[in-house]
């Protein structure tokens, strides 16, 4: 067996073996679990089965990575991404007021345009059209509004006189509720700041273990009667239930569930066309990421097989689509294996097999409250954020037509409430800074971005 996983993944033409293999995928995979707990909380408020949505992302992070493996033989792995999950449950059918099952149709037709241009490469010309500065200005955009949502799914931040504020924990006290919206609130903060801690440490896996010792304290407060659970108020038992022991949940709630009745409208392309900004740069971003860090770039900084790597990408997509999940993109975390030595897909294929196993674990994954999730959706915001400050992002944030419709894109996210909004809100306030300030001269900014700026402007008059 040794020696059939070294002759088909080249082990030692790439200076590893099975054991540093299967160790970096063990590693990629504790930084990246939490997106089973995450994933499920995030698209059950768009009303999905959350137990349906647990097994459809496990699945669809298992299939994606070990095509990603087979197409590539590249150690980086697949699953739901963050912020495209909120983008699909907070955006399309929190703010737009579409069904999940359209929003399903929208991620499985994108999935299909990047299949069709990923078998040429369209697709990495496309990711270079694309100015720098609206792709910090995006990312960091997503960042603040994963954050912005932790900080709502926790109670840290509610509604208030001034729009939103923080929790009022005297009042809270006064009237009882403190112990159960209260606890919560309370434990997400110490969640936050001892997952900082671990990260600060570089302690393996820390997101996952900000989650899990997070709802360690939960359950120790429940049991101890200091978090009194009250499903009136969003806050309910954290204890795991294994009534039905540990059956893998159905996916029929989800699977198939696509609502191709909206695809004409021009709501509908906006959406896609978000879906697919998003998802471009986010891909093509993390595989040569990830690849620079392994040495994997040609002389040009190119990353060779790419096409393989985008192809297996984009099939996950549609595929999670029919699963029942959001969008399933490559994950940065990869980048954690490859610093443990990965380096084939090998170190996929562990991730996979981690992934599947997962399924049987269900019970545990789906019992983790909102108020555990939280540390990890601020810390994930927070590593998005961090690419402004990116020595490498190639951004001069000293030429204002670059700089200004980074910082529309970023935090009209946030402050809208909707990913689409700050990336219609970034390209047309650099398309209009550039022309009437006459920077266009001086650039060569492509058509691409005149005519998304176009439909997003008719977006705003016709819709």
């Amino acid at each position: 067996m040794t020696t059939f996983l070294e002759n088909y993944f080249r082990l030692k033409e790439h200076n590893t073996d099975v054991r540093k293999e299967i160790l970096a995928g063990i590693t990629t995979f504790m930084t990246m679990a939490y997106i089973l707990a995450v994933n499920p909380g995030i698209l059950s408020a768009a009303g999905m089965d959350a137990g349906a949505v647990f097994t459809a992302t496990a699945l669809g992070a298992c299939i994606g990575t070990v095509l990603m493996a087979l197409f590539s033989n590249y150690p980086f792995a697949l699953a739901p991404g963050m912020g495209l999950n909120a983008f699909f449950a907070y955006t399309v059918v929190g703010q737009m007021g579409y069904s999940w099952q359209v929003a399903l149709a929208a991620v499985f037709v994108e999935g299909i345009i990047f299949i069709i241009l990923s078998l040429t490469k369209v697709r990495s010309a496309l990711f270079n059209a694309i100015p720098p500065a609206l792709k910090v200005g995006v990312t960091s955009g997503i960042g603040l509004f994963i954050t912005f949502i932790g900080l709502e799914n926790a109670k840290i931040v509610v509604s208030g006189p001034t729009l939103v504020g923080l929790y009022p924990f005297k009042a809270a006290f006064a009237d009882g509720t403190f112990w159960s919206t209260g606890i919560g609130a309370l434990l997400a903060l110490i969640g936050i700041l001892l997952t900082a801690v671990m990260l600060a440490k570089k302690v393996p896996g820390g997101i996952l273990l900000g989650i899990i010792i997070t709802w360690g304290l939960g359950m120790l407060c429940e049991l101890t009667g200091i978090y009194v659970p009250d499903p009136k108020l969003g806050m309910f038992s954290v204890m795991p239930s294994f009534a039905n022991g540990i059956a893998i949940p159905s996916l029929a709630p989800t699977f198939m569930q696509l609502d191709f009745s909206a695809i004409f409208t021009f709501n509908f392309v906006t959406i896609m066309l978000s879906l697919m900004f998003v998802d471009l740069f986010d891909t093509l971003g993390t595989l040569i990421g990830v690849a620079s860090k392994a040495n994997m770039l040609d002389k040009n900084g190119r990353l060779p097989k790419i096409e393989g790597a985008l192809l297996a990408d984009a099939i996950a997509t549609t595929g999670g689509a029919l699963l029942g999940t959001s969008t399933v993109t490559t994950f940065v975390e990869s980048s954690t294996g490859v610093a443990a030595g990965g380096r084939t897909g090998l170190t996929s294929i562990t991730v996979a097999v981690l992934f599947f196993l997962s399924l049987f674990f269900a019970p545990i994954f789906l019992a983790i409250p909102a108020f555990a999730t939280a540390p990890a959706l601020v810390i994930v915001g927070f590593l998005m954020v961090s690419s402004l400050l990116n020595v490498d992002c190639n951004v001069d944030f000293n030429d204002m037509t670059e700089a200004i419709p980074a910082f529309i894109a970023a935090v009209a996210m946030p402050f809208m409430y909707s990913i689409s909004e700050g990336i219609s809100m970034g390209v047309i306030s650099y398309v209009f800074i550039n022309l009437l300030s006459g920077a266009h001269r001086m650039k060569q900014i492509s058509s691409v971005i005149y005519i998304l700026a176009i439909i997003f402007v008719l977006k705003y008059i016709y819709v």
